[in-house]
């Protein structure tokens, strides 16, 4: 990729008149051969971006009066930075489905076609996983994949897991082994059966899944999905395929999930992936990435969607669905300082501008003000004022808010890096039930923490009495093993 970088920026010092074979001159020093390695990415974004025909812009096997042409040849007959530039101004056809992006140099396109195999997808954990199925099968069902419902006569199992317990993992390993027999009776046949693993399972463990189960053929990471053509491909050719990296900026803004069930009435909107805030106990920055949130407009343009469908609730999902902020627009990035609820503080350097979570809801909650808005999972830092008030306002807004609290012991809190103390919480519980009247509460609580006494764990006991939630969600302490960073 370094090399990669070179050759784009000295492209930019020519001007747009001059052939691209200048390149190759002021890259004079470079191998030929490192030059030609890269030669197909600058061919394939010559075909997507340029109007010209496949003819201007010539793939490496393209021969000339039988005679192969070499790097050079091609180079110098090659598109000069006008025609990138040209694309601008002409907007190209997208292809019929199904669609393909432009293959790597070792497969072609027929390659990552799903040429009708069906595909049977298994879903564990959160919400946010079954997001993650719907966006993987409208991956797949553009490259020309079928969904079934039937395990026998599916030619791919992909499984999107979670890691957040030891006991969600080891489901996995059970159920690998439950699918082993049915993938050694289909290892001879015409269509060999390929499993995957996605999802946070994946992530964390990564080369520990295809090393302890060689029936494994592929792992994709939460990150990884667009991937998905090209690692079954490779998965085809009898090969173990993994694409576990972590990115900085991936939402499927542009991906429009597929609902799994027909008669569905309501659905799950992803508009936010990641998280920041480093809770000790916690693995899913490590499995998920940073935070990131999708743009307002695509977010807009999906509950529009489902509401054109009759969906009547929509269920805003993200690790940290309140700490939501939308800076893709540069007019969004103001200087207005985060406000977070009272007594509350970050893990981070507190960030500044972009559109907050109560503008999102705002124009989310107006869309159709028949149907019933909800989000999860928040997190109490985040409750600003004007929050609460949108939600005391909007009669499409659920009044239900889930305030993961974690632990009663002040103690516990700092050890868990949660960024509050019981009275920091329970402060705030009185401010939102004062601006919410009849809000229905709801809460997370670990026990056995690290350290915890049985004096903290009564007053976890003495938070759940003194709260009164409608709904609480108690979980036994499990370890995670993070994964070494370096230095």
């Amino acid at each position: 990729m370094l090399v990669m970088s070179i050759i784009l920026a000295d492209f930019g010092l020519f001007s747009a008149m001059q052939p691209l074979q200048h390149v190759l001159r002021a890259q004079g020093s470079l191998r030929q051969g490192t030059l030609a390695s890269v030669s197909w990415l600058l061919l394939r974004n010559c075909r997507a971006h340029s109007g010209l025909p496949s003819t201007a812009c010539p793939s490496p096997e393209r021969q000339e009066d039988g005679v192969p042409k070499d790097f050079s040849s091609r180079l110098a007959t090659g598109p000069t930075f006008q025609h990138f530039l040209r694309s601008a101004s002409t907007p190209q056809e997208k292809p019929s489905s199904p669609e393909v992006e432009d293959p790597p140099p070792y497969l072609t396109v027929d390659e990552l076609l799903g040429r009708q195999r069906k595909v049977y997808l298994e879903t564990y954990g959160c919400q946010m996983n079954v997001n993650d199925t719907e966006i993987a099968w409208s991956i797949l069902q553009k490259s020309g994949y079928l969904r079934t419902s039937n395990l026998q006569e599916a030619d791919v199992i992909l499984l999107v897991t979670c890691s957040i317990r030891e006991k969600a993992e080891q489901t996995i390993w059970n159920r690998l082994h439950q699918l082993k027999a049915l993938k050694t009776k289909r290892s001879h046949s015409r269509v060999p059966l390929r499993i995957g693993i996605l999802g946070c399972m994946a992530e964390r463990l990564k080369e520990e899944i295809l090393n302890r189960e060689k029936m494994v053929d592929l792992l994709a990471g939460p990150d990884a999905y667009r991937d998905l053509p090209r690692l079954l491909a490779l998965a085809e050719s009898g090969q173990q395929a993994a694409n576990v990296l972590l990115s900085l900026d991936e939402t499927y803004a542009d991906v429009m999930p597929v609902q799994t069930s027909r008669s569905a009435t309501s659905a799950f909107v992803s508009i936010m992936r990641g998280c920041d805030n480093m809770c000790s106990y916690c693995i899913v920055p490590f499995t998920r990435g940073r935070e990131r949130s999708r743009p307002v407009a695509s977010i807009l343009e999906e509950v529009r969607k489902l509401s054109g469908q009759g969906l009547k609730e929509v269920t805003l999902l993200g690790q940290n669905v309140n700490s939501f902020r939308d800076n893709s627009e540069v007019q969004f990035n103001n200087a207005v300082p985060t406000s977070l609820s009272r007594g509350f503080t970050t893990n981070y350097k507190t960030k500044q501008g972009g559109l907050r979570f109560a503008h999102l809801l705002d124009q989310v909650s107006r869309v159709d003000p028949e149907m019933r808005i909800r989000f999860t999972s928040p997190h109490p830092k985040d409750f600003p004022d004007e929050v609460l008030q949108l939600i005391h306002e909007r009669d499409n807004i659920c009044k239900q808010i889930h305030l993961p609290a974690q632990s009663g012991s002040s103690r516990v809190l700092e050890a868990m890096h949660r960024g509050y103390s019981r009275e920091a919480y329970v402060e705030l519980i009185h401010h939102i039930r004062e601006s919410i009247p009849g809000v229905s509460l709801s809460s997370d609580f670990i026990a056995g923490f690290c350290g915890e006494t049985e004096e903290d764990h009564l007053q976890t006991v003495s938070l759940l009495r003194e709260v009164q939630y409608n709904m609480g969600f108690l979980f036994a302490y499990s370890m995670r093993q993070r994964p070494l960073v370096s230095p």
